[in-house]
């Protein structure tokens, strides 16, 4: 890899932001926020084209600190898009005697959504052409795909706008008629009651895009004119509508960071009211899975790597759930998929996924073996109850993603489809290692690295490492075909499974939030010096990544050690922490706080602010920094980076860049089309090759 020494930047005048003092007052603490202001593009207030004209001069000076770079990008662009089989098909799946699949042309972003009936040999029927759908929109997702029992209509969901406010559709397959029953404002999927005629679904609130409300909807019927069926008073849980598969139970779930309830119905009787399968329980989650004959819980109730209990279809309060399966305090068990005569159970075991086969006849259990030293498995589309077959997806850091069918009554697995990587991939030119990092308080933190064989460990080689942490997400080792764009320029990737997920069990999760939320942030750092201390890299080399949640991670390293990385890229990140979960009108703020706490609690107040990286910015070097949003994020909001990019421009010394990009039409999850964001990823790996001065075109010359 040829690097050239001296890295030079434009000389270009960063955009100043506007001031306009705002004070916050609360637990006797007074703080002036300076930038405050720029939250008015959504309150619509008189500055909100102020707010505009701000990020769109953010967009110009960083397009301006970059313009060396526009043929790199756009050749990476190409480099990544070539990778992509265009044309190509899902695995098809089997579902109440059709195959479903979805294929994609040549040249379009979208995809269609297909069926055959009874056999792959039959005549497709173009469900959904999505390609056509997306016509003139800017930004287009269609989701939640449901078919009615007869076969005959199928919903789904449209967000045109990226702040996942989505609206259902119907329509008439064997016609092509799309009803006029439009449900705006909804969370996307819509659950058929058995008579063909209801839909479930969740409604929003629209100032906090809070999940409040199960509707009913009966077809042909005015949308206004829909029932609720539940209404969730609590507003720290979502809740969410679904349908059991052996068909018989519609099931509403209301689920927080600390407890959850069930609500049941039958159901072949849309219109009958729902039963509470077990009044919530604080401090106690639980799910539950239908059976022919019983249900089947998953609950942490006096088991925090959770247990799997039994109870009778009639009685199901809590008094009557026995142990099925023990609780392991070595094991995290974190799914189960169901079948006639056999359960798929999900498990996480030393920070690595598993799959234990459990046959109900037998009462014999076997696992599944993958022979890699970090690897992610994880059940895939299974919709059929009537089977015996399990459909898995398998991947790795260096072995694409895989679809396998595994027979559990003769343990016989077959691959059906592996990712293919147009250009040609060998696997075997590059290593990928499982390592552990010793943290400050003595934990083990484990990290999965990947690098092209040939790459020298001996501290000269960039490496970027990337972590989430939060919500008991767990980032497990997956293949990524655009991050070989990395490693053959000679990067090594580390993944680094910090506490605040849940890869070593619940343990970890709980370890990484609320008032332990800074073991989250050390383990990051102590990952990284470990990579150097192990001659991965050096600082001068070290570059971090994170996005969301993970995006405040980057926030805080940048705060507590930015002598340790060159560069951060923080992609729609959770900055100013305080601020949003002290106001309850933004999205979700609610929702939020058995992750981080409420504010509004004096210690809790004084933690959260002691970590919050918009304010804990002072005067001294940062990393060089690339900031992403987007205009309509409904997770994340866009003045949270832009006030964090506007007050560390005000404050940071040094010669280190900082780069702001909004996206102006889209949100938290960027482009919709399968090649917009490629456009995203080539900006960001831009970035980090000028931070590296490798010469644009010699991608393989180590």
């Amino acid at each position: 890899m040829q690097q050239n020494k001296k890295i030079v930047w434009p000389n270009v005048m960063a955009p100043v932001s506007a001031i306009y003092p705002h004070v916050r007052k609360i637990h006797d603490d007074t703080v002036q926020d300076d930038y405050y202001w720029m939250i008015d593009y959504f309150k619509k207030g008189e500055k909100s084209q102020e707010v505009i004209d701000y990020l769109e001069k953010e967009n110009d000076y960083t397009s301006l600190m970059l313009q060396d770079t526009v043929d790199l990008q756009e050749n990476l662009f190409q480099e990544l898009k070539s990778r992509i089989k265009e044309k190509d098909e899902s695995v098809p799946y089997y579902k109440n005697g059709y195959y479903y699949y979805s294929r994609t042309e040549e040249g379009n972003q979208y995809f269609k959504f297909c069926r055959k009936k009874s056999t792959l040999e039959g005549e497709e029927e173009v469900l959904l052409d999505v390609d056509q759908l997306a016509q003139g929109y800017a930004y287009y997702t269609a989701k939640g795909f449901s078919v009615s029992p007869d076969n005959r209509l199928i919903a789904f969901s449209v967000d045109t706008v990226s702040r996942r406010e989505y609206t259902i559709f119907i329509k008439n397959i064997e016609t092509g008629e799309i009803y006029p029953d439009q449900i705006k404002n909804t969370e996307g999927a819509a659950i058929w009651g058995n008579d063909n005629q209801t839909l479930f679904y969740t409604a929003k609130n629209p100032i906090t895009l809070l999940s409040e409300k199960i509707m009913r909807h009966t077809l042909g019927s005015d949308p206004k004119a829909d029932v609720p069926v539940y209404e969730e008073k609590d507003n720290t849980n979502y809740i969410a509508v679904g349908k059991s598969k052996n068909g018989k139970y519609i099931i509403i779930n209301s689920e927080g960071t600390l407890s959850s309830e069930i609500w049941v119905l039958n159901a072949d009787l849309p219109q009958a009211e729902f039963r509470v399968f077990q009044p919530r329980i604080h401090n106690v989650l639980y799910s539950i899975i239908a059976l022919d004959d019983r249900f089947l819980i998953l609950t942490n109730d006096e088991a925090i790597n959770f247990q799997i209990m039994q109870c009778p279809l009639d009685r199901t309060e809590r008094s009557n759930w026995h142990t099925f399966i023990d609780h392991r305090p070595d094991v995290l068990v974190s799914d189960i998929e169901e079948f006639k005569d056999f359960l798929a159970i999900a498990e996480r075991k030393n920070g690595l996924t598993q799959l234990a086969i459990y046959d109900l006849n037998s009462q014999q259990q076997h696992y599944l073996d993958f022979g890699e030293v970090a690897y992610t498995v994880y059940p895939g589309i299974n919709v059929e109850y009537n089977s015996d077959k399990l459909r898995y997806g398998y991947t790795s850091l260096v072995t694409p993603s895989s679809v396998y069918e595994y027979d559990m009554a003769r343990q016989k697995k077959v691959l059906l489809k592996q990712q293919e990587i147009l250009g040609g991939y060998d696997q075997t030119a590059y290593i990928t290692e499982r390592v552990f990092a010793t943290t400050r308080d003595g934990i083990q933190v484990p990290i999965s690295i990947v690098y092209k064989k040939g790459t020298k460990l001996d501290g000269s080689a960039p490496l970027l490492q990337y972590a989430y942490g939060s919500y008991g997400a767990s980032m497990d080792p997956t293949f990524s075909s655009n991050r070989l764009s990395l490693l053959d320029r000679g990067f090594i990737y580390a993944l680094a499974h910090i506490r605040g997920g849940e890869e070593m069990g619940r343990q970890w999760y709980e370890d990484g939030k609320m008032m332990h939320k800074m073991n989250t942030f050390y383990d990051f750092v102590d990952c990284g010096k470990y990579l150097i201390e192990k001659h991965y890299c050096t600082a001068e080399h070290l570059y971090a990544q994170g996005g969301s949640a993970g995006g405040l991670l980057m926030g805080v390293i940048a705060n507590i050690a930015p002598e340790q990385y060159h560069g951060i890229i923080a992609q729609v990140p959770f900055v100013d922490v305080v601020n949003t979960m002290l106001d309850d009108t933004i999205p979700l703020t609610t929702n939020e706080y058995d992750e981080w706490g409420n504010p509004n609690e004096k210690e809790t107040y004084f933690y959260m602010k002691a970590y919050s990286p918009y304010e804990n910015i002072e005067a001294k070097e940062y990393p060089n920094l690339l900031v992403t949003t987007g205009l309509h994020d409904s997770q994340v909001q866009y003045f949270e980076p832009a006030k964090w990019v506007a007050k560390l421009r005000a404050t940071k010394i040094g010669d280190a860049v900082l780069l702001l990009k909004t996206d102006m039409d889209y949100g938290h999850g960027g482009a919709s089309g399968r090649f917009d964001y490629l456009k995203e990823i080539a900006l960001e790996y831009a970035f980090l090759f000028k931070l590296e001065g490798i010469i644009p075109d010699d991608r393989k010359g180590q």
